[in-house]
């Protein structure tokens, strides 16, 4: 048994997705595409008598990790500090899910496998209501198209090859509860068609396009976040909203010519990882 492991994992931003419900979590999930982030988690896991999440400084409970320690048998103080906000689009619940996986995973002596551990954390998402595609594209890095639903076993992945400098700014929370428990009828349909579009042409550009017309014709765009998208289209940028939250991202610096002060980071190239 170690004395702590610590795992970084890259935020991730979805363009548009479209929902696959099943009874078995590791078969539920989303199809859809988008970016992870430099801008990530970082959690640290030691062995402790009682579990105990703390979030930049604050005592937290998040289900999808006490989900995975369960799993796990491991009882474990979990110490995490996030370059990104909670509730706002970023996958920081699948960040923290799979963090402590990986690092409960060293510190615990489960000799797991990394496809074993996306697969436990995935689960935990699911089962939580709080995600249906982060873990497993934050798993992979880069720019993750999700062509099938589910953990490792089920699921199948693809990528666009390009990498690239990525704006955004956050005006709020939303609930991915709230929606995925919703009708997601209307949003499942925009996000297949989004999806065959970035199949035909897997490039930033068109992933870009193909996130801002599922944002509207699922009806998800904010007032905030659509103003936003007005403001970077009129100095020739790009943009589109994060699902789900109330943030809006852009490729290159479209917010910075737009007037906004954006957080910058990039497309991270690599999955999560223990440091």
């Amino acid at each position: 048994m170690a004395d702590e492991a610590t795992a970084f994992v890259p935020g991730h931003v979805t363009g548009f997705f479209s929902a696959h419900p099943d009874e078995d979590p590791t078969k539920a999930g989303s199809r859809g595409a988008g970016l992870t982030l430099t801008d990530g988690v970082r959690v640290t896991v030691q062995p402790a008598t009682e579990t105990s999440l703390t979030l930049d400084g604050e005592a937290v409970e998040i289900e999808p990790v006490e989900a995975v320690l369960g799993a796990l048998r491991a009882s474990a103080n979990v110490t995490a500090e996030s370059e990104l906000p909670l509730g706002s689009g970023f996958g920081v619940s699948g960040a923290l899910a799979l963090g402590a996986a990986l690092a409960a995973n060293r510190v615990f002596d489960r000799r797991l496998s990394t496809n074993e551990l996306v697969t436990i954390a995935h689960g935990a998402e699911v089962r939580a209501g709080t995600g249906l595609g982060d873990v497993v594209a934050q798993a992979r890095g880069g720019a993750p198209i999700r062509l099938e639903p589910g953990a490792p076993r089920h699921g199948v992945l693809d990528a666009i090859p390009e990498r690239a400098r990525v704006e955004y700014a956050t005006f709020g929370e939303l609930s991915t509860r709230a929606v995925l428990s919703g009708d997601t009828e209307a949003l499942s349909i925009a996000g297949k068609r989004a999806l065959s579009r970035i199949v035909e042409e897997p490039t930033l550009d068109s992933f870009v396009y193909a996130s801002r017309r599922f944002a509207r014709e699922a009806e998800l765009l904010t007032p905030r976040v659509r103003a936003a998208i007005r403001d970077v289209a009129a100095v020739d940028g790009e943009a589109s909203m994060a699902m789900l939250g109330d943030t809006v991202f852009a490729l290159g610096d479209g917010l910075s010519e737009a007037g906004y002060e954006p957080n910058v980071c990039a497309i991270h190239p690599a999955g999560a990882m223990l440091e």
